[in-house]
């Protein structure tokens, strides 16, 4: 449904009359809901309603949790004679700062409806209680640090001027390492399972806390200048997005800026990669099947032809069809690490089946374009016959978009989770944090961790275990909006300042911003309805959440599920929120392994002495921001709010929303540096004795 000229679009779906008006109905209700019990009892009344609708029930409890999600993203509705029509709230270019808290209360809503979870409230205050660890009792308390503790210290250093003796002594107050989070480790201080930290902290983030598919690393920066080493922040490492426009246009992955920098420098070089690339994405495919069912042949291989690619095409049909109808989901389960009749098994899949037909489609394709092109033995002439042919120009882009896909995943990660935790907060230690992923700790963890893991996708694909060593030369992350993130914003650091050579930089390279589209602004319960709605509408679906189907199943169930409603996904799913989108390279030749061209990553950090260079890492941030930022006393003030003294009013704490019957003393959210509670002075340089005034209740 196209939005007309004022921005209004139609966000009603055809559905019977009498499930229209129970629509229209709702939507002239939420103009008047003012607070979220109001909403919930509301919500709760049309759910209702609709169960008692008749066959549409399914279908109008997925229009009807949609308008619920739009009204709490700040969406103006309007119930005209033609229906339900609505406009998403206007960006406010004009004051980033009231754009950024729009934002952050739309992810709040989503973020607090989890914490209502039975399971979530329970899993908080478990982690609350106080039980016998290594040292004697402890909780997820014994790992914050007290800030009126902390800004003692930090007023001593605050006296002594700035040069090494004073980094001396604020390695005395702040000693910062990394913990790598492993499944079944354990706190040595507390008892605590590390997972169990990360997660619970993890719940004090604006947005909610869900677990992602592929590969990741979670990271606790701790404290070890501090009893029971308190938590300075969390981080997280994951699997990359495969599509990020300013991303891949700076890597060099987009197609239109790789053609243009082979036309400007048509080396021999390219032609081989572009030679042995192909050769190597074909032999890395499982064809046995293929021969024996006469869909094609060793010849055509070599030299494939139309009717060829027709034949593989088709087969990808049936079997992606065969799949839908029947996913079998408990055989994609019983993946080997070592057997190779294990993955030839897989292979066989109608999934991978499907996967396998296409991709070799798409390949042979390439052959047949390149060879039509006169590109044979690679040389340079041959580079340049085959960019001023369209034939020959799309078949690099297949080979290019198939070498992305064999890297992506195994050679860069995405920051999904970074930042500091009170009141480190307050101190920039998210900047510390940030710094910290790029130490070659984290560099050797990802190897190690992954060294001997055969690629899901890869040993699907060949039937075999592939094993990719890998070689992580880049991260990526995004802002949460699209004002630039301090955090990460002129973010950087010189290899000298840590043991490395003059000259060379770890940067937070701003390539651009993201293009708005996502899911955040829809509900998981939203979620679970169009899963519901599509079960009951198909005999097979597309999206079985099953690994290999493609990327983001989440994301291509609510297209398919607000597409069958009858609405426009495109305009639904824009949630018009872009963000700014960074790389941080860390192997100079980054480009070249990512492309294929290199094998070995030339790190800008030296990586012989891990730890050794996480710590100097640390003494940049101390000497580059924390010795300036103890110097203003509104900072020494925001410290100081956090106390670990009953009643506990700490910024790390979780603060779980109130529900009937239930009640939880108010703590400070993380997030909120307006601190109200709190009146402090601090004269500069300090005393040590400080005064604090609490004027409200904790």
């Amino acid at each position: 449904m196209p939005a007309n000229t004022a921005g209004w679009i139609n966000v009603e779906p055809p559905l019977r009359r009498r499930a229209r008006t129970i629509v229209r109905s709702l939507a002239r209700r939420l103009l008047d809901a003012r607070d979220a019990q109001e909403l919930s009892l509301l919500k709760e009344h049309f759910f209702k309603k609709a169960d008692a609708s008749g066959r549409d029930a399914q279908a109008l409890r997925v229009s009807l949790a949609i308008l619920f999600d739009l009204s709490l993203q700040g969406w103006k509705l309007e119930v005209t004679r033609s229906g339900v029509r609505g406009k998403p709230p206007d960006p406010d270019d004009k004051s980033p700062e009231g754009e950024k808290r729009r934002l952050r209360n739309s992810h709040l809503h989503e973020r607090d409806n989890q914490l209502r979870q039975r399971s979530t409230r329970e899993f908080v205050r478990k982690m609350e209680r106080k039980h016998q660890g290594p040292q004697g009792w402890a909780s997820i308390f014994s790992v914050m640090r007290d800030g009126r503790e902390l800004t003692e210290k930090l007023l001593e250093a605050a006296t002594i001027p700035q040069g090494p003796a004073q980094i001396a002594y604020l390695k005395t107050c702040i000693n910062p390492y990394l913990q790598i989070v492993k499944s079944d480790a354990h706190c040595p201080l507390t008892g605590l399972r590390l997972a169990d930290i990360w997660r619970y902290f993890r719940h004090t983030w604006t947005t909610p806390y869900n677990s992602t598919p592929g590969r990741k690393i979670w990271i606790l920066v701790r404290d070890a200048a501090a009893e029971n080493h308190p938590v300075i922040g969390i981080a997280a490492i994951s699997s990359a997005v495969v599509q990020l426009s300013a991303r891949d246009a700076w890597i060099g992955w987009r197609s239109e800026e790789f053609l243009k920098q082979l036309r400007q420098e048509p080396h021999a070089k390219w032609g081989r990669w572009l030679r042995k690339s192909l050769s190597l994405l074909i032999n890395g495919i499982y064809k046995k099947d293929f021969l024996a069912d006469s869909i094609l042949t060793s010849a055509e291989l070599r030299f494939p032809n139309e009717e060829t690619i027709a034949n593989l095409l088709r087969e990808s049909t049936r079997a992606r069809n065969r799949h839908q109808k029947y996913p079998k989901r408990e055989e994609h389960k019983g993946r080997g690490r070592v057997s190779h009749f294990i993955w030839r098994k897989q292979a066989r899949l109608d999934l991978f089946r499907a996967k396998r037909a296409h991709s070799l489609a798409g390949l042979l394709d390439a052959r047949m374009k390149l060879r039509d092109a006169g590109f044979r033995t690679g040389h340079r002439a041959e580079l340049q016959g085959a960019l001023e042919s369209t034939q020959g120009r799309r078949a690099i882009e297949i080979v290019l978009k198939h070498v992305k896909a064999s890297h992506i995943g195994i050679d860069m990660l995405d920051i999904t989770v970074c930042g500091a935790v009170a009141p480190y907060n307050s101190i920039l230690g998210g900047k510390l944090v940030s710094l910290l992923l790029t130490s070659p700790e984290i560099v050797k963890e990802y190897a190690n961790k992954y060294a001997n893991t055969p690629s899901i996708i890869a040993s699907s694909m060949a039937g075999r275990p592939v094993r990719r060593f890998p070689r992580l030369v880049f991260l990526g992350t995004t802002g949460m909006y699209k004002v630039n993130p301090s955090q990460y914003n002129r973010l950087r650091i010189e290899a000298a300042d840590v043991g490395g050579k003059k000259g060379k930089w770890i940067r937070f390279e701003r390539l651009g911003e993201s293009e708005g589209f996502g899911s955040y602004h829809l509900s998981q319960e939203t979620g679970q309805e169009i899963e519901a709605f599509l079960a009951q509408s198909h005999p097979g679906t597309r999206v079985n959440s099953i690994f290999g189907e493609g990327v983001n199943p989440k994301l291509r169930k609510l297209r398919e599920g607000v597409d069958l409603l009858g609405l426009d996904s495109n305009v639904l799913l824009n949630h018009r929120s872009s963000r700014v989108v960074y790389g941080i390279p860390i192997a100079s030749n980054f480009r070249d392994v990512l492309l294929g061209l290199a094998e070995t990553p030339r790190y800008i950090l030296p990586q012989a002495r891990p730890r050794e260079i996480t710590r100097q890492i640390g003494d940049f941030w101390m000497r580059r921001w924390m010795s300036r930022r103890i110097l203003n006393q509104d900072v020494l003030t925001a410290v100081s709010a956090h106390s670990l003294s009953y009643p506990i009013c700490h910024g790390a704490r979780v603060v779980l929303p109130t529900i009937p019957q239930e009640s939880q003393p108010p703590a400070i959210d993380q997030d909120d540096t307006t601190l109200q509670s709190v009146d402090i002075r601090l004269p500069l340089p300090a005393p040590k004795v400080i005064t604090v005034t609490h004027s409200a209740q904790c």
